[in-house]
């Protein structure tokens, strides 16, 4: 099985939350557009996709990437670090529900998906203002079970650990150090973004490609040098709303 979950566009996107970068207008149509293209681009990479119908009252809903951790053996339901997006997990779960056992982070955990990166059984979770401590201390203890053990990791001036760096393939990162200290990578091969594109190094695998922004064209030629199939999306407007390609989807393989 091969099942991509999204969600559309609230009507109210605008009003998303903000943090590392200014407010600029949003063209919810435009926002809904691309989005529709993104899934398409899921689609053609031969992935089935349930869409779920947008939240008219969350405005971030549509970054579903958030709310939920997809592991082999189980999923872990986060509990968001801005106030405004915790309601989103309710309707994720009863969608994982017949995929994978859920586990949940409590109060005091905060985690949002964005900041998690699963290489192999280790779990990088960036210390981020929407997520602590308190949620890896609670992922060691639910994951422990199955080998996996999560590390908190520090980083800066982005919003979430897949901001700066996110897995190209089993061995490769593809990564902004000047955000993230390589330390915590040490034995993986990286690729820097292009000093001109300091939000390029969010890129999303997903069967033969990967699923990667028009608007970084130069880290985008380096990918490629390194034989990389790229499926190029357009997610500028998404983009205004400090997403990226990995936010937009809950990825499931079985």
């Amino acid at each position: 099985m091969r099942l991509a979950i999204t969600r559309d566009v609230s009507p109210r996107f605008n009003e998303c939350e903000l943090t590392h970068i200014d407010r600029t207008p949003i063209d919810v149509h435009i926002a809904r557009s691309q989005h529709h293209g993104y899934v398409q681009a899921l689609k053609d990479l031969g992935f089935a996709v349930l869409e779920l119908p947008a939240e008219p009252d969350l405005p971030d809903s549509v970054f579903v990437e958030d709310t939920a951790i997809i592991l082999p053996e189980v999923a872990i339901i986060t509990r968001p670090g801005a106030d405004s997006r915790k309601p989103e997990t309710e309707s994720i779960a009863q969608a994982l529900n017949p995929y994978r056992e859920l586990v949940h982070i409590e109060s005091p955990g905060l985690l949002d998906g964005g900041d998690v990166l699963v290489l192999g059984k280790h779990i990088f979770v960036g210390l981020s203002t929407r997520s602590n401590q308190a949620a890896v201390d609670q992922m060691n203890h639910l994951l422990g079970k199955y080998g996996y053990h999560a590390y908190g990791v520090e980083m800066h001036d982005c919003l979430h650990l897949k901001t700066a760096i996110t897995r190209v393939d089993d061995r490769t990162l593809l990564i902004n150090r000047n955000w993230v200290d390589i330390e915590n990578f040490e034995g993986f091969d990286l690729i820097d973004v292009d000093a001109t594109e300091p939000f390029a190094a969010n890129c999303l695998p997903v069967g033969n490609a990967i699923i990667y922004p028009v608007a970084f064209p130069n880290t985008a030629a380096k990918l490629r040098e390194r034989g990389f199939a790229l499926k190029d999306v357009v997610v500028d407007e998404l983009a205004k709303a400090e997403g990226a390609v990995t936010c937009c989807s809950l990825i499931i393989e079985n």
